[in-house]
């Protein structure tokens, strides 16, 4: 049975960042709660705008539509789009985004958020990768590997103060997510919003795949779990911003840069499928799109 897939939003909660800093400190992990479903009447097309970072505009999967964003026509917004009955889609997507580019032009490209407006019926959002420097950190660890290939000189480098600067950029990110999902929720107040996480890049055992992934053998868990946290942070501000928190991670699992070529569904540092390094491919963009569609199947429930 199909489903309409316009909805309102639940309401917002107080004192968000006091209560994602805690629960980001115990670690607990919180089912997000879907947002309500308002019916939309009349036959009019479901106006879908998707907002982020290279994870969703996919930079070099064919076919590249916008050359400065690298965004690909077989993206996940694309693919779902494709899916939804008279869907017109706006997607402004844009490689190297940060929350920053929600408000403020990237280069040519006007601020994010300029494409959202109150006829908008679906927003979905990834961000807050670049916030925390998902490039430079998968440089770093490559660059430290070779001082100590079976250990963990990466997550030694970023904890070298006492306190891991990774969960500190994670926890410091929320807000401005968050912030993110207020402007969402007041440019089109009745629309689903969708935060969208991000696949799983490493095994999800832990182990690791040198020298094909350049990573010291004990810091494959360590990025395993800082990916962790910042999806678990995604959902938390999902949660207390009235938003809805896709899992991109789950249905990605089996299928990381270290998986053989017909497996993997994200390229290593050194692709083999048309994908940038350490980024999904065409099977990524597809597995993420089934993710969000599901979501939007769903008019009730959480997960």
């Amino acid at each position: 049975m199909r489903h309409d897939v316009r909805t309102g939003r639940t309401a917002r909660r107080g004192r968000k960042g006091v209560t994602l800093l805690a629960a980001l400190g115990s670690c607990a992990l919180v089912a997000a709660s879907a947002a309500p479903v308002a019916a939309h009447g009349g036959g009019a097309p479901t106006r879908y705008v998707a907002l982020g970072d290279s994870y969703t505009s996919a930079p070099l999967v064919p076919r590249q539509v916008d050359a400065y964003c690298a965004r690909s026509d077989h993206n996940y917004p694309s693919v779902v789009a494709g899916r939804l009955r008279a869907a017109v889609l706006k997607d402004v997507s844009c490689g190297g985004a940060t929350t920053e580019h929600m408000w403020k032009p990237q280069g040519v490209k006007s601020p994010q958020l300029d494409a959202v407006g109150r006829n908008s019926d679906i927003v979905s959002v990834q961000i807050g990768g670049n916030d925390i420097g998902f490039g430079s950190i998968i440089g770093t660890c490559a660059q430290l590997a070779p001082q100590d290939p079976t250990g963990n000189p990466c997550q030694r480098h970023y904890s070298a103060s006492g306190v891991d600067e990774l969960t500190v950029a994670i926890a410091r990110t929320g807000p401005k997510v968050a912030r993110v999902l207020r402007a969402v929720h007041d440019r089109a107040p009745h629309a689903r919003v969708l935060v969208v996480g991000y696949p799983d890049l490493l095994p999800d055992d832990g182990s690791g795949c040198a020298p094909s992934v350049p990573f010291a053998t004990r810091d494959f868990p360590y990025l395993r779990d800082t990916g962790k946290r910042l999806n678990l942070m995604l959902r938390l501000v999902a949660r207390w911003s009235g938003a809805e928190y896709v899992d991109t991670y789950g249905p990605t699992v089996g299928h990381d840069m270290c998986k053989p070529a017909a497996q993997r569904w994200i390229e290593p540092l050194q692709p083999a499928s048309p994908a940038a390094p350490a980024h999904p491919n065409a099977k990524g963009e597809e597995a993420m799109a089934g993710a969000v569609f599901e979501r939007l199947s769903h008019r009730h429930g959480g997960r």
